[in-house]
């Protein structure tokens, strides 16, 4: 029985393969259509976040009795990485890392562990303590966002109506998670000057119990008359400022008028814990996200007829702007990507009809369009969508794919020029190349390993490179057996001239060259071994990145103030950094948020903690050249007009988010050691001019003034430490009392010393105490103040305080760069610390690491399958030593070209160099296995070895050059340059190495000798 050649048999089951083409084709269209659309492939957030209150404990006692218990416990999670935290006083928020490798599917599980250790340690807490808050949506993305403003509008008024549009965009089918933004929550305040109520001999404390007993929401009994119950209700509760400055209050045989011994007032949150701005004016936001799994192109669409109709039928006052249109981005980012793709099919035709003619080149055209037709099927099967990662792999592949169906061509093409049947040469490749193109393309695959295998964020967020890439070529070998025979069967001349014949100066050349190679094999070896070793040591030269800065357009603005700032003091210094691009043409608008950042309106956001001594700019710019303008304005402004303001431009990032680029960590058992290192770390990193914007995350103490509560001075007077607490309180904070019930809103009533109490520190020692048995007495009376300073916050890293030194970048080094030039000065700086601090490196070099690391661990697999394809192709041990020698050679290529350019090599171009192992091991592998051919047809070793060479070298360098040039597209973006210019300068070097390298070393190896005398 003959063996079954896949080939023939399509050639004899024509109809039946013509339909699978065609249905082949229809059904990719419709998947194309399908497949979702984004900007960039999700990828899990592996971070939780963990919030807990201790109302009236200090720093030390929140860190200790709260912070310190769930970081301890949090120890006993197998998934964890690392814990860090923010400790305020009377609060904790602790950040879960899990571990790089964990995977996606996994994390909701973790969570739900974590949740369950905390209630497992909950008991252990001070009895004050309020329980924790958690928060697994941390990586929640609200890619649209609506900023309203108002004029002649109350903030309750417009939060109302916001409201109303916000359910009525949650009511669209792909709608996700809806939120307000920047909403000021109302208060009812009651302002009560404590001189005042202290001479009319008013109880402020039995104030608060009368206002609060009235307002209770009390049962009151049912009535059963007869046959019917009757409910009871009892009335006097309030329901607005008014019926509250209407009680009357009783002191001894006298009423007061609460309006008379206190000012009550409705507005909101005062001070706000934080605010949300659209262009300088305040603003209340409309943050959606979508659906997991929609198309975000047919969500925009229906938001934005929604919208639409919203913006008609607002009141002439209230005005809505767009802040954030991640589906208008991803439209855009998308037609980018598929213009660069169909510019590569552009470029790969071009080189298919150069080189093989236009019939030739029109079968090898065909199969593209077939190819990724039926990729588009399997992506959608697998939920894959088209974005930058999944593009960028088509384009990739896409010089790749033509590989097979190119040599089935040359191959049909060479059979045809010695005068065999159409019939029978589209069946030869089948006998001769299949299974070798076969194990070359699982070799490339191979190659690809490391991404499909890497379970790090970086790995996640490039999945879809190996899966594309993977199924594409497979793909490409199934098409060139199987279609590629039919359509050469039809399209081709059955008589066509023997090129062969036809040797022009760029063969002559190559002749020339083979030979000298071959002959001269030792001194081929030696110089290429050369070259290799001066690669590697050009490898010093070529700077490391991580991902690069996104090409958005949009300009970022961090602003630190010092950890004791007000939010006061925040939004007066934004204000000022605001009044810089109000009549800059270079803005189109800006949002700001004081006291927090901004909402996640893509997935590499860098969310920090909220806080009242920070917040952010987000601002729109026209162009990418004029981004770059605000940002140098803006860095100039920062020197000049904001000096002890930290500052930090930045453009949005791709991938796993770092901020600063430069980062040190410095740990220690103590606050102060912490500090103190991390200060003299600061002063190293100035010395290097390339850094800027050197800061600490925390640094400056507060003031805190302590009272010395004389104790039995104070039992003797009725009076405890609580009372005083709750007194002061009452007076600087405030104190809630009830609530108003407004509609669907409550609204805390809260009890606070007028404005001339709360802002003056000699309110302290004017407060009179209420007792039972003395009446009123001075707070002094029983008290001393002391001044001190306290930290208002301490973060923590795995338990220990923790102090990140972070700079930005001054210039267009590397952030490796600059760790590498500061290793000495930091590593002499370390040897004079004490044994128990720790500098650790962090920002993009950390992050880089960790996600190369998981990689590194996988290359060996990679290697073992790879030496597997390659033994069983060739079932000899030599032979396969061989082929995996070229491995290495496109390392020539890449520096070559990444030195003199200067481009960086980043992580998408490691996974590239890798790929390129494979690329290389595959041509080899044809070449390699062209020559057992040859010998098994009774040719000398000298002439298989030429011959296979010279056979060979066309549609190498045919798929080389197909490889390389369809690049060429993706080469001028930011994200896929380097990983570009790796791979063409890589193929291009590697591909001409092996041509002569490979004989040569084949010629070694197996002991040939050039015939004496040779015939040219």
């Amino acid at each position: 029985m003959s063996r079954f050649n896949l080939s023939d048999w399509a050639l004899h089951h024509r109809s039946f393969v013509w339909f699978l083409l065609v249905l082949s084709l229809l059904a990719g269209a419709l998947s194309y259509m399908n497949l979702g659309r984004e900007e960039d492939p999700n990828f899990t957030i592996k971070t939780m976040v963990i919030s807990a209150a201790l109302p009236g404990a200090n720093i030390e006692d929140t860190l200790k009795q709260v912070t310190s218990r769930i970081e301890t416990k949090l120890e006993e999670l197998d998934e964890l990485d690392f814990t860090r935290s923010v400790t305020m006083p009377g609060q904790a928020v602790v950040y879960v890392e899990l571990l790089p490798t964990t995977r996606g599917p996994e994390v909701p599980e973790i969570w739900q562990r974590v949740r369950q250790m905390m209630s497992d340690i909950q008991p252990e807490f001070p009895q004050e303590f309020q329980g924790f808050q958690f928060n697994d949506d941390f990586g929640d993305v609200f890619g649209n966002i609506y900023a309203f403003t108002a004029d002649g509008f109350t903030l309750r008024e417009m939060r109302d109506r916001v409201e109303t549009i916000r359910k009525r965009v949650a009511a669209l089918s792909a709608a996700g998670k809806t939120e307000l933004l920047g909403v000021q929550d109302e208060r009812i305040y009651l302002e009560f000057s404590t001189a005042r109520l202290a001479a009319l001999g008013l109880n402020q404390q039995q104030v608060m119990e009368t206002l609060a007993n009235q307002n209770a929401i009390a049962p009151s009994g049912v009535v059963q008359d007869g046959p019917e119950r009757v409910l009871v209700r009892v009335g006097g509760q309030f329901d607005d400022a008014d019926s509250i400055s209407a009680v009357n209050l009783r002191v001894g045989e006298r009423f007061f008028n609460l309006g008379d011994v206190a000012t009550i007032t409705r507005g909101y949150e005062d001070p706000p814990e934080a605010l949300f701005r659209y262009k300088g004016q305040p603003a209340i936001g409309l943050q959606i996200g979508m659906r997991e799994g929609e198309n975000i192109l047919e969500f925009g669409k229906e938001l934005d007829l929604l919208m639409d109709g919203v913006a008609r039928d607002l009141p002439v006052g209230i005005e809505m702007a767009k802040v954030a249109d991640q589906p208008h981005v991803v439209d855009e980012a998308v037609g980018h990507f598929v213009q660069a793709l169909a510019e590569a099919v552009i470029i790969v035709l071009i080189v298919s009809f150069v080189s093989l003619g236009f019939r030739a080149g029109f079968v090898v055209t065909l199969t593209i369009p077939l190819v990724l037709a039926i990729t588009f099927v399997i992506l959608e099967l697998y939920g894959i969508t088209l974005q930058r990662i999944s593009l960028g792999a088509l384009i990739i592949a896409l010089g790749l794919l033509v590989d097979d169906a190119m040599i089935a061509i040359e191959t049909m093409i060479s059979r045809l020029e010695v005068g065999e049947s159409l019939s029978k040469a589209a069946s030869y490749a089948w006998t001769s190349i299949a299974f070798p193109m076969l194990t070359g393309t699982l070799v490339t695959v191979a190659g690809f390993i490391p991404i499909g295998l890497n379970n790090s964020a970086a790995g996640e967020f490039t999945f879809s490179l190996f899966v594309v890439i993977a199924v594409s070529l497979l793909i490409s070998w199934i098409v060139a057996v199987l279609f590629a025979p039919l359509l050469g069967v039809t399209f081709l001349k059955e008589n066509l001239a023997h090129h062969q014949e036809r040797k022009g100066w760029l063969r002559r050349g190559f002749h020339r060259l083979l030979r000298a190679g071959m002959r001269f094999k030792w001194v081929t070896i030696a110089v290429t071994l050369a070259i290799f070793g001066i690669s590697l040591w050009g490898m010093q030269f070529v700077e490391q990145q991580f991902f690069p800065d996104s090409d958005r357009t949009e300009v970022l603005v961090d602003i630190g103030e010092r950890q004791n700032a007000s939010i006061t003091k925040t939004r007066e210094d934004m204000d000022r950094l605001e009044s810089h691009l109000a009549d800059n043409d270079d803005v189109l608008f800006w949002t700001s948020y004081v006291g927090r950042g901004a909402p996640r309106f893509i997935l590499s956001m860098d969310v920090p903690t909220p806080g009242p001594h920070m917040g952010q700019i987000v601002i729109q710019t026209p162009s990418a050249a004029a981004r770059d303008r605000v940002k140098n304005m803006l860095n100039d402004l920062a020197v000049t007009d904001f000096p002890g303001v930290d500052i930090y431009v930045k453009n949005l990032e791709i991938g796993p988010p770092v901020g600063k680029p430069v980062q040190y960590r410095v740990s220690a058992p103590g606050t102060d050691q912490a500090r103190d290192a991390a200060r003299g770390l600061a002063a190293v990193l100035a010395s290097e001019p390339r850094l800027r914007d050197i800061a600490l995350d925390w640094n400056e103490p507060a003031r805190v003034i302590r009272l010395e509560v004389d104790q039995d001075q104070a039992r003797k007077l009725g009076v405890s430490g609580q009372d005083i607490s709750e007194a002061l309180s009452a007076v600087f904070s405030g104190k809630t009392i009830t609530q108003l019930r407004d509609d669907i809103f409550l609204i805390n009533v809260v009890a606070r010393g007028v404005d001339t109490d709360r802002q003056s520190l000699d309110s302290i020692r004017n407060l009179q105490l209420q007792t039972g048995s003395a009446g009123n007495i001075p707070l002094m009376s029983v008290a001393s103040l002391e001044y001190d300073t306290e930290q208002p916050l301490i973060m923590q890293r795995n338990g220990l305080p923790t102090v990140t030194v972070k700079a930005a970048i001054n210039g267009d080094d590397q952030p490796a760069t600059l760790v590498q030039a500061l290793d000495g000065a930091v590593s002499d700086y370390a040897a004079t610390l004490p044994e128990a601090v720790n500098i650790e490196i962090g920002g993009s070099v950390e992050t880089s690491g960790d996600s190369q690391e998981p990689i590194a661990a996988v290359v060996p697999v990679m290697l073992l399958i790879m030496a597997l394809l390659v033994m069983a192709q060739m079932q000899s041990i030599r032979l396969s030593l061989i082929v995996f020698a070229a491995a290495p050679l496109g390392l020539i290529g890449v520096v070559a070209v990444l030195v003199p350019f200067g481009v960086p090599m980043g992580f998408v171009a490691i996974l590239g160099i890798l790929a390129l192992i494979g690329i290389l091991i595959r041509n080899s592998v044809i070449l390699v296995h062209e020559i057992q051919v040859l010998l098994e047809k009774g040719r000398s070793k000298w002439d298989a070895v030429f011959e296979a060479s010279d056979s060979r070298a066309r549609p190498i360098l045919l798929t080389a050059a197909a490889a390389s040039l369809a690049l060429i597209p993706i080469a001028r973006q930011v994200f896929w340059g380097p990983m570009a210019f790796a791979m063409m300068g890589g193929i291009i070097a590697g591909t001409l190495v092996t041509l002569i390298f490979v004989p040569a070393l084949y010629c070694a190896v197996f002991g040939v000798r050039r015939p004496d005398p040779e015939t040219e």
